[in-house]
């Protein structure tokens, strides 16, 4: 499996997820076509709203691009739409991670998995 079809697949899953929960939600085109393209996913249901950006890393952090990084950041202050990084952890489940919880490193931004763990949201915590 490429990593593009993992990645594609953890989407389809989220999407299916929050569709199950009566949320919409909105696969962005050209997701992850550039470093400057949209959050892969928006999910809305009655004024809330969050944009997310999916990783289904087996490793023990996420990290972007400072480009990519400052484009997401720049989506979330244009929309007002929170975003957030929604990782996928082999064998553990979903985090989703607030952007400001992502540490600039000299080539990217991340996050461990130990912060991501003690930090992030579970699946169950952003479905309420």
């Amino acid at each position: 499996m490429t990593r593009y079809q993992k990645g594609a697949g953890a989407e389809r899953e989220l999407i299916h997820v929050f569709s199950d929960k009566g949320y919409s939600v909105i696969r962005a085109a050209g997701s992850g076509v550039s470093q400057t393209s949209p959050p892969d996913i928006l999910v809305l249901k009655h004024g809330m709203q969050f944009a997310l950006e999916c990783k289904a890393w087996d490793s023990g952090r996420i990290a972007i691009p400072h480009d990519k990084f400052e484009a997401l950041k720049q989506w979330e202050d244009n929309t007002g739409i929170t975003t957030m990084m929604a990782w996928k952890i082999p064998y553990k489940g979903w985090r989703f991670i607030y952007l400001q919880q992502m540490e600039k490193n000299e080539k990217s931004y991340s996050i461990t998995l130990s912060k991501a763990e003690a930090l992030g949201k579970s699946l169950e915590e952003m479905l309420k």
